[in-house]
């Protein structure tokens, strides 16, 4: 009877292992179909099976923790799927559609793109345990190949081609790149009290930013790419002329002390 008991406890232990890990392979799976659907030119499609996979990206982790079923394959299983479908699918994706023009710079730019995130991801990995949950170093690669999805999706609405702005793009990617290898913080939104205890006026804000994302889903998810990797400088400049400033005036209570 104990034997049988103990079977079933490890049976449902490892299905509970599987949950998350299946979220991960539809993450894989949509950054695939991602790579294909650029391929084949379908390039909104590509853009949309990004922004899917980052819902799944989300949901292994949040069920992971849920769950209590994190461990070091998942994290490691995670960060590969990230690799395809952030790193590799947006890459390919932003060279077909806008920089196939210009050549070897262009994919280069794809590349870096690419190498970055894999840069990102292997730090964030040696860093996993040793800093603080509510801040990432350097711009997440998901949130680079979102913004990258949001950029085709948006020019597709006001039909802007791609090849017909290459330079801003390959910009566009560079600077994505500099960010994810940064040591500039971005806010991991992973703080217990961003739940537990939430203002009025800020639950009516995030009502009103889903009926802008349901109204105007491209243009929407476009400003609200901008407004978070924009979020991680700003907040960087901040904090240092906030520190400038307690310096000075520490400095001055200094010479107020020690003056006559």
């Amino acid at each position: 009877m104990k034997e049988r008991r103990s079977f079933e406890k490890e049976g449902r232990r490892r299905g509970i292992y599987i949950l998350p890990n299946v979220f991960t392979s539809l993450n894989i799976f949509f950054g695939f179909f991602a790579i294909i659907s650029s391929i084949d030119g379908k390039f909104c499609t590509a853009a949309l099976s990004i922004l899917i996979a980052m819902l799944f990206d989300i949901l292994d982790g949040k069920i992971a923790r849920a769950t209590c079923t994190t461990s070091k394959f998942g994290v490691e299983y995670d960060s590969l799927a990230d690799l395809i479908s952030f790193g590799l699918a947006p890459g390919l994706m932003m060279y077909q559609w806008a920089l196939q023009p210009l050549g070897r710079i262009g994919w280069l730019a794809g590349f870096l793109f690419m190498a970055c995130g894999a840069l990102r991801l292997a730090r964030f990995n040696t860093q996993v345990g040793t800093t603080s949950s509510d801040h990432f170093v350097g711009l997440p690669i998901p949130a680079g190949a979102g913004m990258n999805a949001a950029t085709v999706l948006l020019c597709n609405r006001f039909g802007i081609e791609g090849d017909a702005n290459s330079i801003w793009i390959l910009v566009m990617l560079y600077t994505l790149s500099f960010l994810m290898v940064s040591t500039i913080k971005y806010d991991s939104f992973k703080k217990a009290e961003l739940f537990t205890k939430m203002n009025f006026n800020v639950l009516v804000a995030i009502v009103l930013i889903l009926i802008f994302i349901a109204a105007q889903p491209s243009i929407a998810l476009f400003v609200l790419g901008v407004t978070y990797v924009v979020s991680g400088p700003f907040s960087t400049l901040r904090r240092h002329k906030w520190t400038k400033r307690e310096k000075s005036e520490a400095r001055e209570t200094d010479k107020q002390t020690l003056s006559p």
